[in-house]
């Protein structure tokens, strides 16, 4: 058990959503974390978290797979999604750029590799968003996206 609380030796893998709803589409990690925790996919424990590097290395700690959604700003249309392991090789720095924590998502990772903590498997949807003004709301195509993105889930996990 880490100092989160979680259990993370229970076979499941830990899937984090990742976001602020209160900056429109970078809020889609925590609306799929949500509508998969609903779906009730036994084989995941289902967590939210803002991004903020520190917290994420201390909720995977321990776990075996990892699979994490967030926003991403990578010039792709809208509700586009990106399967990335991290596990295998760094992200693209620039891709998540939407996040608002110098020590985010992108620095957690390489910090984990370089410590030797990093889960075994390591994945990242990257869902691109449209809109990250503060007091947004979500965009159609980013809820779409969380929507399709949970299907798949249902099929394949």
């Amino acid at each position: 058990m880490n100092k989160s609380g979680l259990t993370q030796h229970d076979g499941k893998a830990l899937l984090i959503g990742i976001g602020n709803e209160w900056r429109g589409d970078d809020g889609v990690g925590i609306l799929a974390a949500r509508m998969i925790r609903e779906a009730m996919i036994e084989s995941l424990t289902v967590i939210e978290q803002s991004g903020d590097g520190a917290q994420l290395m201390e909720a995977w700690q321990g776990a075996g797979k990892v699979i994490i959604i967030d926003a991403m700003q990578s010039g792709a249309a809208p509700g586009a999604f990106r399967l990335m392991n991290a596990g295998q090789s760094p992200l693209p720095a620039n891709i998540l750029k939407g996040s608002s924590h110098t020590f985010g998502l992108v620095e957690a990772i390489e910090l984990s590799r370089a410590l030797g903590t990093l889960p075994r498997e390591l994945f990242v949807y990257g869902i691109e968003g449209k809109q990250f003004e503060i007091g947004s709301a979500l965009s159609a195509e980013a809820v779409k996206a969380a929507e399709t993105l949970v299907a798949e889930f249902q099929k394949n996990v």
